[in-house]
């Protein structure tokens, strides 16, 4: 397998109050981004804002588009933790009975799917390519180990995260792997639709790596492999998955090995 390509990422740290410049400066120098003292000088598609206690990316030249966080105690995530659709992604990785599965999510991205799995009682190593994703969900799972909700504190100390490429990543005490790519056809809430133009405006124009991930996934030494997909699409890559979980939106193509 060729080596995974370096992610472009087009971003402009910012300040959200005046404090916190010199907090910006040291972001954007760890993260190889251009650092500006105000909105009005931002050029580039996606800022990423900083306060002293809090992160967000806003999506630039955009009406009407609003901020995306990573905050696992967010009243978003709260609501979701009681909704059903947390069954059937549980049931896709493997919860059954008293079995909690150890998950490898491979494309982490904004961190929802790895904090419903560990809520679920499952310990969740997160995987994130881009540079400013990752520290948006290490500096989430710092808030989330001291947060007042009881629940979220817990399934925070289920989350791990390794930043870098998943398939630089060896496998050890994992059993499933967890890939949610970033598709273009996701016909899901607003909300959903809004975080996926900002994601895709931050990481500019890149090729397609979802089939060789894939392909990576399944050689490793798991027992499952787990793909989010929308409903009506293919599987990923035309591989015939051995079963799958079907939601309103979305379905879990689950790969048995």
């Amino acid at each position: 397998m060729s080596s995974p390509q370096p992610m472009l990422e087009v971003c402009t740290v910012v300040p959200a109050v005046s404090g916190a410049w010199p907090l910006a400066q040291r972001l954007a120098e760890q993260l190889h981004c251009r650092a500006v003292r105000l909105a009005t000088e931002v050029n580039s598609p996606v800022a990423l804002f900083v306060d002293h206690d809090d992160l967000w990316l806003q999506q630039q030249g955009v009406a009407q588009v609003s901020p995306v966080r990573v905050d696992f105690a967010s009243p978003g995530l709260q609501h979701r933790r009681r909704g059903g659709q947390n069954e059937l992604l549980g049931r896709a990785v493997g919860v059954k009975g008293g079995e909690r599965p150890a998950v490898l999510d491979a494309t982490a991205g904004l961190g929802r799917d790895a904090y419903v799995l560990a809520d679920l009682g499952c310990s969740v190593t997160l995987i994130e390519r881009s540079t400013v994703l990752a520290l948006m969900l290490d500096q989430a799972l710092e808030r989330a180990s001291i947060s007042a909700i009881a629940s979220v504190q817990l399934a925070a100390s289920r989350m791990q995260l390794q930043p870098g490429d998943s398939r630089d990543y060896k496998t050890s005490e994992e059993t499933v792997i967890y890939l949610d790519p970033m598709f273009t056809d996701r016909r899901g809430s607003a909300a959903v639709k809004k975080d996926l133009s900002v994601l895709q405006a931050l990481h500019g124009s890149v090729d397609n790596e979802d089939e060789p991930l894939l392909a990576w996934a399944l050689e490793q030494p798991v027992r499952r492999v787990v793909v989010k997909r929308p409903m009506k699409s293919l599987p990923l890559g035309h591989r015939k998955p051995s079963h799958g979980i079907k939601g309103k939106a979305v379905r879990f193509d689950v790969y048995v090995l």
